[in-house]
């Protein structure tokens, strides 16, 4: 008898956690307003069922401007989203900070056209440290900002051969605690323990239309959940 109840208990718990692993996911856009995002207007707009960020020879931005989630913040948690850009490239901020004029500056899981040299890789916008993970480094920083690189995260040409040029990509990044996870398509991009000083826990969530050329970046399907 004991034995039949412990598990019928086991079951009963391992059906609750999936029923509630599924439950705590967020979808944070509807697929057909900015509802709940706020930026600079003549930039972002609602296209194809995306989150389109546009700029062209008749209106470019004059810096790095982003679109900012306004319902709520990144502390730990696993996102998913899907991505197109047509030329430049673009990123995912969070854990971020808004300055003025929708100006961002934090951890930033970038993205590029073809995936050449920034897709995939950690970037500290406007903090002073620059690239934090390359693409398929697996990184420890000290508290006084040493890099320690521990291994690799993946092969860089097979994963220049899975992006998808000018078409759909997956994007997903976790964080928990002081680990920093990047994964496209499946690929884990980079692999960061930040230990540094200047580590941040929580801040906004923001999505990148960078200055120069003319380009199109577009996002859908955004899901969050918070890491417990």
């Amino acid at each position: 008898m004991k034995r039949i109840l412990l598990l019928t208990l086991a079951a009963f718990i391992g059906t609750s956690g999936i029923s509630q692993a599924n439950d705590e996911w967020k979808s944070l856009f509807d697929g057909k307003t900015l509802k709940g995002w706020e930026g600079k207007k003549g930039f972002w707009s609602v296209a194809d069922g995306a989150i389109t960020g546009k700029t062209t020879k008749e209106n470019p931005t004059k810096g790095n401007t982003f679109l900012i989630w306004k319902d709520g913040e990144t502390g730990d948690f696993e996102l998913h989203l899907k991505f197109k850009i047509i030329g430049g490239n673009s990123g995912i901020q969070y854990r971020s900070e808004a300055l003025d004029d929708f100006v961002v500056k934090g951890y930033q899981a970038d993205i590029d056209t073809g995936g050449h040299r920034y897709m995939g890789i950690l970037y500290g916008e406007r903090t002073g440290r620059g690239i934090i993970g390359e693409r398929s480094e697996k990184v420890t920083y000290s508290v006084d900002g040493k890099k320690t690189v521990d291994g690799k995260t993946c092969d860089n040409e097979k994963f220049k051969a899975s992006i998808k040029t000018e078409d759909w990509n997956d994007y997903v990044i976790i964080a928990k605690g002081d680990r920093l996870i990047h994964k496209v398509n499946g690929t884990t991009t980079c692999d960061v323990y930040d230990n540094d000083k200047r580590k941040v826990a929580s801040g906004i969530l923001a999505l990148q239309l960078h200055a120069g050329p003319p380009m199109t970046v577009q996002f859908k399907e955004i899901k969050m959940k918070e890491l417990k």
